[in-house]
């Protein structure tokens, strides 16, 4: 049986991996490494219970010991790397942990999988391969035209950024000075099941049920390129099955939308689900301060990806934004038990200088 090793295959984009895999794949199984921090939520992958391809370990890529027993334990022909702190307002507010999490811990994941490939000699490391997820965040913010190509020059705007640019550089270094058979995706914003609900989708979903406030950062112009997270798991095995090592590719929807029409969108959704007769729910839309640092516009060109390996989006923004709004609605109980931990709503990457808390979009 092959056997994968996935970081961060509790969380949203991960966790999605992990399902949706070990659904197509029977020969497969995946050894599941998180560290169950406050997005990696294990009723997200409540299906898999009994199954035998799924192995779930409690732990933390920083790790010195555990990610090499579990290299020497179960012999992965892959790492998929998608353990990360990866909300701009929690890097604004304390970004130390990003450091910690996203570029030491990438950095003891590869210098595991070196040791690893070097103990299996030439054969492992001709097979092998360090596939990390990234961000297009790494490459800063888009004027009014033009998209971010793999050729981009970095230029991380956020300590979230700013990490995440940190740990690509860590996994070319690697590739280069060692030869370790790695492989980059940088994405757009992700948006579908099972994300937790800092996130400007689900927020907005979950806000706009209870009638709460909608802020919305700024003008709401800010420009992002929606990815559905089928779509970006689709992309990662593809690139993971078929790339060369040492490539780097993005990953985009090829749906561009501001921020304010995203929310508008789920406010339509939703009047048109769950009709309410006090008042639309565009009405509920509240403009905010904006974000410190906030990037204006990104957009991916993904026509390596589509050239070289075949892959495209299928999902459009309009028929992901429904099927997502649907499950939101259909999944109250997983929405629910997420709601009665630590994170309640609040805005988040404000520090000291705050004056209350207000529920706010993470995008």
């Amino acid at each position: 049986m092959n056997t994968l090793l996935v970081t961060g295959g509790a969380g949203f984009i991960g966790g999605n991996f992990v399902l949706r895999l070990l659904e197509r794949d029977a020969g497969l199984r995946i050894i599941n490494l998180d560290a169950l921090t406050y997005a990696g939520n294990l009723d997200t992958l409540v299906s898999l219970q009994g199954n035998e391809r799924h192995v779930f370990v409690h732990g933390d890529i920083c790790d010195k010991n555990l990610v090499p027993r579990l290299l020497a334990e179960y012999s992965p022909f892959a790492i998929v790397n998608f353990a990360a702190e990866s909300h701009v307002d929690r890097s604004i507010e304390g970004p130390s942990i990003f450091v910690t999490t996203n570029v030491q811990g990438t950095l003891n994941l590869l210098e595991c999988a070196n040791n690893y490939c070097n103990d299996g000699g030439e054969s492992r490391k001709k097979s092998f391969r360090f596939l990390h997820v990234s961000t297009d965040e790494v490459y800063g913010s888009l004027g009014s035209e033009g998209k971010f190509h793999e050729t981009t020059p970095y230029a991380p705007n956020s300590p979230y950024a700013a990490s995440k640019a940190a740990a690509d550089h860590l996994v070319r270094a690697f590739h280069h000075t060692y030869g370790l058979p790695t492989l980059t995706t940088n994405c757009s914003n992700n948006y579908g099941p099972y994300q937790f609900p800092e996130k400007l989708v689900p927020l907005i979903i979950l806000n706009a049920l209870a009638r709460k406030s909608l802020p919305v950062y700024g003008d709401g112009l800010q420009v992002r390129d929606w990815l559905h997270v089928n779509d970006h798991v689709d992309a990662i095995h593809t690139v993971l099955a078929n790339a060369e090592p040492g490539s780097v590719y993005n990953i985009g929807g090829n749906a561009e939308r501001t921020n304010l029409h995203v929310v508008q969108a789920i406010c339509d959704a939703l009047d048109e689900r769950r009709p309410d007769s006090a008042r639309p729910r565009r009405s509920l839309i509240t403009h905010v301060a904006d974000r410190p640092g906030h990037d204006r516009r990104y957009a991916i060109d993904c026509s390596k990806l589509e050239t070289e390996l075949g892959w495209k989006p299928a999902v459009t923004f309009d028929e992901g934004l429904g099927a997502t709004v649907n499950w939101y609605l259909e999944n109250s109980a997983w929405t629910d038990r997420v709601l009665d931990g630590s994170y309640q709503g609040e805005r988040l990457g404000l520090g000291y200088a705050a004056e209350g808390k207000a529920e706010t979009h993470g995008a």
